[in-house]
């Protein structure tokens, strides 16, 4: 079963055969991300930085999706303290994809159901292998509700898909298909829903079995332009979303996904 390093709490992993099995675990709400989420994500990566024996990592969310991106009702209940409260939460993502992006062991990511904003879609372009369902979508969906991209995504979607493309995608926000996204180059493996999880954990126990020094290395040059540039527009992000999250065009867009219907923007 190998050996549980965090067995409750928002997020768990475990440790087994060379792999480190890190899971968010709020499935009741999609695996929405809130800053006691966030933090937990970010020291769960601390520890397998702390961990020589782990030789790839395999990033899952629990439930129906894999990340819906950020607890839009946990966000809208901060009413006007809700731009201190990202603050705090945008630098927990921060932490969380540097320590992704930084790991020596690679990093692969199974994708069901949504994955949805800098949480869901944020750490999807931040892995360096993801694999996905058949029936997965991927949404940007900032600009959605009145919000900018977090989690690199603004310098790590257009190296993966382009930038006309990356621009139609933060701007417009289409629900993208597992097929699109392989097509588009933001997913690996597209498998059949009921072989997503036998098929993450075979790639992730292929990776493992690699040379360590020279996976890690090969993944530290593939970083070393991106990464360097995800991490320097990490704090530009979080000060933007912040910034953001305070207009009334924030909350209209919070209300608009809680009430289910079409937000009315007005500059404000």
């Amino acid at each position: 079963m190998g050996l549980p390093m965090i067995d409750r709490g928002p997020v768990l992993l475990r440790i087994a055969d060379g792999v480190a099995h890190l899971r968010l675990n709020r499935p009741d709400v999609s695996n929405g991300m809130n800053a006691e989420l966030l933090k937990a994500l970010g020291d769960a990566i601390m520890v397998c930085h702390g961990e020589p024996d782990i030789r790839a990592v395999l990033l899952t969310g629990e439930g129906k999706n894999f990340c819906a991106g950020g607890d839009v009702h946990d966000f809208a209940s901060k009413g006007e303290k809700l731009p201190d409260y990202l603050r705090r939460a945008t630098a927990y993502l921060q932490n969380a994809v540097a320590g992704l992006i930084r790991l020596e062991a690679p990093v692969v990511t199974s994708v069901q159901g949504f994955a949805a904003g800098g949480g869901g879609f944020g750490l999807v372009c931040a892995s360096d292998m993801v694999v996905a369902g058949a029936s997965a979508k991927f949404l940007a969906g900032a600009t959605r509700v009145g919000m900018a991209p977090d989690a690199g995504v603004s310098v790590t979607l257009p190296r993966l898909v382009g930038m006309r493309r990356a621009t139609a995608i933060l701007l417009t926000n289409p629900v993208i298909t597992a097929a699109e996204a392989l097509e588009l180059g933001i997913v690996n493996r597209v498998v059949p829903d009921e072989e997503l999880a036998d098929a993450s954990l075979k790639l992730a126990h292929e990776v493992a079995a690699g040379a360590p020094k020279a996976l890690a290395a090969t993944k530290r040059l593939l970083w070393s332009g991106i990464g360097t540039s995800v991490e320097q527009c990490l704090p530009e992000e979080a000060r933007t979303v912040s910034e953001l999250s305070g207009t009334a065009d924030a909350r209209e867009g919070l209300a608009a996904v809680i009430e289910r219907r079409k937000p009315k923007f007005t500059g404000r």
